[in-house]
This record gives C-alpha cells, structure tokens and sequence, in this order.
C-alpha cells in the first residue's frame, strides 16, 4: 500500500463512498500532523458555485427565496447556480440571471471568489456583479421554488449582516460589494 503526503498529512488510503452527478464523497485513513491515525471525509463538488449581484440604475438588487432541502427551510439569497466543469464562469452567471430574475446584463464584474466550507469540501464559488440590466425570459428549473424579489442595495447589506441572509456565497458577495461601493468602486 503506498501513503500520499498531503501537506502535512498522510493519506494512507481513500475510497470514494458516494458518487452523483453534483458531488462525490470519499472516506480517507490518514496520519494526522500529530503523528496518530485518523479518519477524513472530502466531499468534492463536480461543479463550481455561481452567484450573480444584478444591481439596476436605481441602485437595487434583486434576491431570491427558495426552499433548501437541506436546511428545511426557505433562505433569500443572490441568483445562483452551478457551473460545470467545462463551462465558462461567466457564461453560467448570464444563464443563472436569466433563468432565476428575467433579467439579462450588458457590464459583468468577478468581483469575489471563495472557498464555502473548506474543512470537508473543495467547493468553489464565484460572485459576478452584473450592470445595464436589461429583460430576458425568467426560466426555472424543475427543482427550483423561486419567489424573486427587489431590494434595494442597503437592505440587502442588512441582511447579509442581521443574518436575514445566511448563505456564505450571497454573504460573502453583498460584503465585498459593499466595501468596493465605500471606496468608491463601481458606479452603482
């Protein structure tokens, strides 16, 4: 049996536990930095986490309320989505707005990317502002339970500090544009 050295780690052995299209789940033996034996679950996502800020020349959002089966419960949270392997990042936030708002955009800013829970997870997420916001054509996925609605940006900064928002990758979005409009970046 061969070990891998992971950083300070050795992983003497994994096996994938769990596979779906979306993610894949793998239980590790490894030695611990410590020295002693140990255990380690990975979850590794297959697609990376898409959010978009839609921001209109009025200077609001719009969020999204829908039902995580995982939580039980709805949550608002910025338009997101996943984005496959070989997709451009860009490309699936303009599908994710239109499908999720109804809304389309001319001015695409990155403006965050994180890692969501890199103690068990590789999963990746990337924020988009998305400027000029002009109609599209509101398309919903079978899974999805969508109630749209427009906030202006203040509110939806509240939110993501009262705790009204919880979702890290909307979290995370809202905070840094809302430090880049204190400095003085973007325009909206």
């Amino acid at each position: 049996m061969s070990s891998k050295t992971r950083g300070p780690w050795i992983e003497r052995k994994s096996r994938v536990v769990y596979d779906n299209p979306w993610i894949r789940l793998e239980h590790h033996d490894v030695v611990t930095p410590a020295g002693t034996d140990g255990i380690y679950g990975v979850v590794h996502f297959k697609h990376k986490a898409v959010g978009i800020i839609p921001v209109d020349d009025q200077g609001s959002t719009w969020l999204v309320k829908q039902y995580r089966y995982t939580l039980n419960a709805y949550t608002w949270e910025i338009p997101m989505g996943g984005s496959p392997a070989k997709e451009n990042l860009l490309l699936t936030a303009q599908r994710e707005l239109e499908e999720e708002t109804g809304y389309k955009a001319k001015k695409w800013t990155q403006i965050a990317m994180a890692h969501l829970s890199n103690s068990v997870s590789d999963e990746e997420g990337y924020v988009f502002l998305a400027e000029d916001l002009y109609e599209g054509l509101m398309c919903l996925e079978d899974t999805e339970d969508i109630t749209v609605k427009r906030f202006p940006l203040e509110q939806a900064f509240a939110m993501a500090h009262d705790g009204r928002i919880t979702d890290v990758l909307s979290v995370v979005g809202l905070l840094k544009l809302q430090l880049m409009m204190s400095q003085g970046e973007p325009s909206c």
